[in-house]
């Protein structure tokens, strides 16, 4: 049975389950701050964080994950496009980010982990 046409996925990537920790900067401040990559595609991550940050920041997100038996990361240059605040154990916000630019290598990094969370789903 075809789902009715206002279910059907809009987006170009598909966006993919992560729950992965990361570290990022906001442009023009030297302190590290935390949160967690709920969902990911090839152009955008949908993160977690207790720290209010305005639309339009410009972020640079360091991403740790698993990679056979070893850590790795990646890293992408990225815009917060949207938020919203939300109540968990500790209130904090999530946020819509869209990359502005990703190295060669880390962006193969980030693909090689969506297929694999795609096909071990």
């Amino acid at each position: 049975m075809e789902r009715p046409t206002y279910f059907k996925e809009k987006r170009r990537y598909p966006r993919v389950y992560l729950d992965l920790p990361l570290d990022y900067w906001v442009k023009y401040d030297s302190r590290v701050r935390a949160g967690i990559v709920v969902d990911a595609s090839e152009t955008g991550f949908l993160i977690y964080s207790t720290e209010n940050i305005p639309i339009g920041a410009k972020l640079r997100i360091d991403v740790l994950f698993p990679r056979e038996y070893e850590l790795a990361n990646f890293e992408v240059f990225a815009e917060i496009i949207w938020k919203r605040f939300v109540e968990r154990t500790e209130e904090g916000y999530q946020y819509g980010i869209r990359f502005l630019q990703i190295m060669g290598e880390d962006y193969w990094k980030l693909r090689e982990l969506l297929i694999r969370k795609i096909f071990n789903s």
